[in-house]
C-alpha cells in the first residue's frame, strides 16, 4: 500500500511516499481501507518533532473508510462497516490498523469526506464551546482564524447558541466566509489591530472568552481583550508556540483563566467519544453545521497540502484522497 512516512523530522519535504505492507490487525484492532484523510495542524507538530514520535512513522491521525478485517477480540465493528476515527497516528495511508474502541460508525447520510472532515475539527469545536468554556446565549466570544477549519465550525456553533461572535481573518475572501458562517463582526488583522477593534466593538468591556488556535502572534493581545475573569482558551499554535510568561499577568489583567486543552482528553472515554461525535453528526444532518471542504489533495501531494496549511492559504478543511 502507499503511505506517507516521516523518516526524519523537519519541513514538508520530509513527508515521503513509500510502499508498505497492508497492516494485519492485532486482537483489539480493525483494518480500515481509507477513503478520505483529514489534514490537521497536529500532523505538522508531529512532522516537525514538536510532538515526539518514534521514527519512522506514518503521519496523520484522522480518516474515514470501510472496515476490511477485524482482530479476534473485536465485537463492535465488522468487515463492510463504514467508520471514522481521530487520535490514532498512521492515517496518511491506503490502509490503517486502528483500535476498535476508537472507531465510530458513520451514519448513512454522512459521506466519507464529511466524516473525515468532522472528526477532529468538529469534535474540537464541540468540546471548546460545550466543555472547556461552556458558551452561553448573550455572551461575546473572539474567534481567531475564523475562516479556518475549526474557526468556521466555532462561528456556527456560537451562532446556534445565541452568542455574539467576533472573528479575526487575514483576507477579504476569508472575511466573507466567516460572515456567511454567522460571525457578527469580522476583523481583518492585516488592516486593523484586533485588540483595538475588539475593545471598540465591546465598548471596552471585553469578551467572555477567546478561542485561540493561532498562538504566538495573537496570544498576548488576546489576553488584553478579555473581561475580568474571562477565559483564554489556547487550543493550537498555528503561528508558533507561545513564549513563556509569568502567570502573575493573569491576575494583573483581571483574574483571567488560561487553559491549553487537547481533544484527546475530551474524548478519553468511549461514552464521551460517542456523545461528541453523535452531536456533531446530528448537527450536520440537521443542517445546523455546514462543513467547508476547501481542497482535496492526492496522497502524493501531501507536501503541498502542508505548505498551504502552514502558509494560511487554506479555508475550511483540507483532505487527502488515497
Amino acid at each position: 500500500m502507499k503511505a506517507i512516512q516521516v523518516q526524519k523530522t523537519g519541513g514538508p519535504e520530509v513527508l515521503t511516499l513509500v510502499d508498505l505492507p497492508v497492516p494485519k490487525p492485532k486482537a483489539n484492532e480493525a483494518v480500515v481501507k481509507i477513503a478520505a484523510i483529514g489534514v490537521n495542524f497536529i500532523d505538522v507538530y508531529f512532522r516537525e518533532g514538536r510532538y515526539p514520535a518514534a521514527l519512522p512513522f506514518v503521519d496523520g491521525q484522522e480518516a474515514a473508510g470501510t472496515v476490511t478485517e477485524v482482530g479476534s477480540e473485536v465485537k463492535t465493528v465488522k468487515p463492510g462497516d463504514r467508520v471514522a476515527y481521530t487520535g490514532v497516528i498512521g492515517a496518511y495511508a491506503e490502509y490503517a490498523a486502528v483500535p476498535a474502541d476508537r472507531l465510530l460508525h458513520v451514519p448513512d447520510k454522512i459521506t466519507d469526506e464529511q466524516a473525515s472532515a468532522a472528526m477532529l475539527q468538529g469534535m474540537t469545536a464541540h468540546y471548546l464551546v460545550n466543555s472547556t468554556y461552556p458558551l452561553k446565549k448573550g455572551e461575546t466570544v473572539l474567534i481567531h482564524a475564523a475562516a479556518g477549519g475549526v474557526g468556521l465550525l466555532l462561528v456556527q456553533m456560537a451562532r446556534n447558541i445565541g452568542a455574539r461572535s467576533i472573528g479575526t481573518v487575514g483576507t477579504e475572501e476569508k472575511a466573507k466566509l466567516a460572515r456567511e458562517a454567522g460571525a457578527d463582526e469580522v476583523i481583518l488583522y492585516a488592516q486593523k489591530d484586533f485588540e483595538v477593534e475588539t475593545k471598540r466593538l465591546t465598548e471596552n468591556k471585553g469578551v467572555h472568552v477567546v478561542y485561540d488556535g493561532v498562538g504566538k502572534s495573537t496570544f498576548e493581545k488576546g489576553l488584553n481583550v478579555l473581561r475580568p475573569r474571562g477565559y483564554m482558551v489556547l487550543f493550537g499554535g498555528a503561528s508558533g508556540a507561545v513564549p513563556p510568561f509569568d502567570p502573575i499577568a493573569l491576575s494583573q489583567k483581571g483574574s483571567l483563566f488560561l487553559t491549553r486543552p487537547s481533544l484527546v482528553h475530551y474524548i478519553a472515554t468511549r461514552q464521551e467519544l460517542e456523545q461528541r461525535s453523535s452531536d456533531v453528526f446530528n448537527m450536520i444532518i440537521a443542517g445546523k453545521l455546514k462543513l467547508r471542504i476547501g481542497h482535496v489533495y492526492k496522497l502524493e501531494e501531501v507536501q503541498q497540502a502542508h505548505r498551504d496549511l502552514e502558509g494560511r492559504k487554506t479555508t475550511g478543511k483540507i483532505l487527502l484522497a488515497p
